[in-house]
């Protein structure tokens, strides 16, 4: 009896794990990772503001609160800059790589003077930006990439309606364009 309900529970035991391990690897496999769909918004080193149908091709942005642009971008031959400024109410940014593991966010409060500016590196492209530190980035915030492709998700606030035009100009104006070492 004892090695029918081991088995029994070791058939369990490996059906389950199988279960999480499909569950988990399906995205790769269908082509609907984030990172994929974030491609598919348009050409890098650009945000694309996200629309609001969710039934739609694109990427939609659910949040009526919200107003959310992404942008992908892959540092193997420059560091990415993110930037931005304005009269938005509340802004947010995540870095993630391409299996979607956030590695960075931050938001205005925690941005110098709430301005969003990160550069997004190797350690190496950080090393030789840190050697002789350009004026324009003192107030930057770096960041260190362990893997060259990404994507960042910038969301900006908008609760009632005259928040809407601030927000969609925040995103219109935010930067996410390779930065030019030396």
């Amino acid at each position: 009896m004892s090695r029918l309900a081991y088995a029994i529970l070791t058939g369990l035991i490996g059906a389950a794990f199988l279960h999480i391990v499909i569950i988990l690897a399906l995205p790769q496999f269908t082509g609907k990772d984030a990172y994929t769909r974030v491609v598919a918004e348009g050409r890098a080193n650009r945000f694309w503001s996200l629309g609001s149908d969710p039934h739609g091709p694109r990427l939609a942005n659910i949040d009526p609160f919200l107003k959310v642009a992404v942008c992908h971008f892959d540092i193997s031959e420059s560091p990415i800059r993110l930037s931005g400024q304005g009269q938005a109410r509340f802004w947010s940014l995540a870095l993630f790589d391409k299996d979607s593991n956030e590695i960075f966010s931050m938001n205005d409060h925690t941005s110098v003077d709430g301005t969003l500016d990160v550069l997004a590196a190797s350690a190496g492209q950080l090393a030789l930006i840190r050697k002789a530190l350009p004026e324009g980035l003192m107030q930057t915030i770096f960041v260190e990439l362990a893997r060259p492709a990404g994507y960042a998700v910038l969301r900006v606030m908008a609760p009632q309606a005259s928040y809407e035009e601030p927000a969609a100009q925040f995103l219109k104006e935010a930067g996410c364009q390779p930065f030019r070492l030396g």
